[in-house]
């Protein structure tokens, strides 16, 4: 089995699956590589993954049990950069039943296929291969890179998809509250994809995880779902 063959049972937890190891894979796992993010790549081709220096395992993305033999019970993100639209709908489907806590980001290959996939589970979707690969790289890699202590990142990402990053301060309504009781993404339409708590980066965001004054939260949504965000969450000086 793959899970024997690569990973040869190993436990993992809060890493990042790529399903997917084409052009735009190659250089999501490029910048991931870069920013010594932990992944894991799903692909059916075993000669596209000959001779490389990192995990895998090799099968169909749409395949529930090459799914498990990736760990996405315990993946932090799922990153769908599959060629085919119907089978990334159906990895999509079934990687948000498995994991109802991950972030899930796909590459539609078709503009008609981004409502289906939305509707499968996915939590953002792009469109064009090229941006897709920078905005999946960045929403899960560069959004987490170090920035000076005062400084608040954002980053503009594809069709109005942002990041920013944000101090939790004394007074917010963010302290002392967890992932789940806050619920982002009901409440304002974002999702925390990542802290930074005195620079210990983690972007395994457990809905039992509890905000605390000083944590710097990356958040990813809407312009309009950020603004919102920042009005009720920021605290201002």
């Amino acid at each position: 089995m793959a899970e024997d063959q690569i990973l040869k049972g190993r436990k993992i937890n809060g890493h990042l699956i790529v399903l997917g190891y084409g052009d735009v894979g190659k250089r999501i796992v490029k910048t991931l590589q870069e920013n010594n993010v932990r992944f894991i790549v799903v692909d059916r081709n075993a000669h596209t993954l000959e001779n490389v220096d990192f995990e895998y395992v090799t099968g169909n993305g749409a395949d529930e049990e090459v799914l498990k033999a990736a760990g996405v019970e315990s993946a932090s993100t799922v990153i769908v950069t599959l060629n085919n639209d119907t089978d990334a709908i159906f990895a999509t489907i079934i990687a948000r039943g498995l994991n109802p806590n991950s972030t899930i980001l796909v590459r539609a290959n078709s503009v008609k296929s981004i409502d289906k996939m939305y509707k499968a589970g996915a939590d953002y979707v792009a469109s064009l291969s090229i941006v897709a690969g920078q905005l999946l790289a960045k929403l899960t890699a560069k959004c987490m890179n170090r920035v000076s202590i005062d400084a608040d990142e954002d980053i503009m990402l594809y069709e109005g998809i942002s990041i920013e990053k944000h101090h939790v301060k004394e007074g917010s309504e963010m302290v002392g509250k967890t992932v789940a009781e806050l619920n982002l993404r009901e409440t304002v339409g974002c999702t925390i994809i990542g802290v930074d708590r005195s620079e210990d980066v983690t972007i395994h965001i457990l809905p039992s995880m509890v905000l605390k004054a000083g944590d710097v939260v990356a958040v990813v949504g809407s312009r309009e779902n950020i603004a919102l965000f920042k009005k009720k969450y920021v605290k201002l000086d």
